[in-house]
């Protein structure tokens, strides 16, 4: 009896406590009241709940950052000063005057100078990467959400043992979450060849033991300082196709030689300190392309002052003259970018959302309903793609500004995940990004505006649920 009476009490003043800390802490009124009431009711579920989930800001990775601010600002200020004549130079120009928020939000410029191919699904990707793998001369930066043991992981784990063998300095870096399948005896054969692998470890640090909820979603490979890989790929052979269960996968990358590819680094770097406690000793000379398309490297996640990846969203919808097309496995959005959505259609811009309509994960899936239903009447229209299942994150601005990378349209992606994207400010390349998409909206079934109306009582009940529960989604 007086261990139930501990226990109780415990559970019920730790409710208490938590509340207090959710009211001070948490985003908005409604999470606040949401979390305080479920805390002091529930407190038995609520509270191991709170401290996986309840948290936005991975305070863990901010005063790492901060303590190490001297070597990495030192750093950092180097590096900008060396891309200071890749800058966009005219203030005036369409380009600056759109897009000076987006360089205010992630603290790095657009850098002229680099050459971009949009890589069209798995195989074109990977075999981009491979192909990047055999010019390696001095190192490779590789980081992924999902890396698996299964056949194109085989191929990677070759490419990367078989630089190794001519002196490649090779960082590996996975999301112990993301790649929880992934074997021990994957990563030893890595390490064996001399290659440093770390996963990210969030939980790392007594302040961080319950932080299941923040994870690393960048898709990033760096070589050489000259070139990178971005985009919705992970590494697994379902990303090529071949799992039966999902068939064709439909997802983009960019290749990116240039300037640019130093950002990319910047990002890596900041990952490595935290999984590592170290920083790299890399080379940080930019190196022109035979192209000079414009790209800003967003690197974004919950340690950043604002909520940069929303923000950048919101901006993008908000500057909208024409056009708004928007790719997104998940589309669980929160109620600002939602409202932009809707005024931006309303005032007469072309918005399109286009989801997969095979899931594989019933939450957002359903979720998607609720807020296609919310924008029913403002002329946002919604396409689910049919063609097997679609991963890819892309948004297309108008006739100019385009971005690929692996920020999916979600609370996620917004607030709990490291997500990296390119924005890539160049009409030619739009036009390739506009052409791929109507083929993918051409194999797509367009929703009607009531859809969910349609649907039976018991699936309207699972769509609003899931709507409910979209903060963690």
């Amino acid at each position: 009896m007086t261990i139930f009476f501990l226990f109780v009490v415990f559970f019920h003043v730790s409710g208490f406590l938590s509340s207090i800390n959710a009211i001070m802490s948490t985003r908005t009124p409604q999470g606040a009241i949401a979390w305080a009431v479920f805390l002091i009711s529930f407190p038995y579920v609520a509270v191991p709940a709170y401290w996986i989930l309840g948290r936005d800001r991975f305070r863990g990775y901010i005063v790492a950052r901060r303590d190490s601010q001297d070597k990495l600002s030192q750093l950092v200020d180097r590096v900008q000063n060396g891309l200071s004549e890749f800058c966009t130079q005219d203030e005036s120009d369409a380009l600056s005057a759109n897009n000076s928020v987006a360089t205010r939000l992630t603290g790095m410029p657009f850098l002229q100078g680099n050459s971009v191919q949009l890589l069209k699904d798995g195989e074109a990707t990977f075999n981009s990467i491979l192909q990047g793998l055999e010019r390696a001369r001095k190192f490779v930066l590789f980081q992924f959400f999902i890396i698996k043991n299964d056949e194109i992981g085989q191929e990677i784990k070759r490419g990367l043992i078989a630089r190794a063998a001519l002196g490649v300095r090779i960082y590996f870096l996975y999301d112990e979450i993301g790649s929880h399948q992934l074997s021990g005896s994957y990563l030893q054969e890595l390490k064996n060849a001399g290659i440093s692998v770390n996963a990210f470890n969030t939980r790392k640090g007594p302040s961080n033991r319950f932080q299941l909820n923040f994870r690393n979603h960048r898709k990033l490979v760096v070589i050489d300082a000259s070139e990178a890989w971005i985009g919705g790929h992970n590494v697994g052979d379902e990303y090529l196709g071949r799992d039966p269960k999902f068939g064709h996968w439909r997802d983009t990358h960019v290749h990116i030689k240039g300037p640019a590819a130093i950002a990319s680094q910047l990002s890596f770097l900041q990952d490595w300190y935290w999984a590592t406690d170290s920083l790299l000793e890399l080379d940080w000379t930019p190196h022109r392309s035979e192209s000079n398309l414009p790209v800003l490297i967003a690197a974004t996640g919950p340690a950043d002052q604002f909520e940069t990846a929303s923000l950048l969203f919101t901006h993008a919808i908000n500057s909208a003259q024409e056009r708004i097309w928007i790719a997104s496995p998940y589309f669980v959005p929160d109620e600002a970018v939602m409202q932009a959505l809707k005024l931006a259609s309303t005032r007469g811009v072309d918005v399109r959302i286009l989801i997969p309509d095979k899931p594989d994960h019933l939450g957002p899936y359903l979720a998607a309903f609720a807020y296609q239903l919310k924008a029913s009447g403002t002329g946002v229209k919604f396409y689910r793609y049919t063609n097997g299942f679609m991963h890819q994150k892309i948004l297309l601005q108008d006739n100019l500004v385009s971005s690929v990378g692996s920020a999916n349209f979600d609370n996620r992606s917004f607030r709990l995940n490291f997500e990296i994207s390119a924005i890539i400010a160049d009409a030619d390349f739009s036009r390739q990004v506009e052409a791929m998409l109507q083929a993918d909206f051409e194999a797509a079934n367009l929703m009607q505006p009531f859809a969910l109306t349609e649907k039976p009582y018991w699936f309207q009940l699972a769509v609003n649920l899931a709507r409910l529960a979209s903060p963690l989604q």
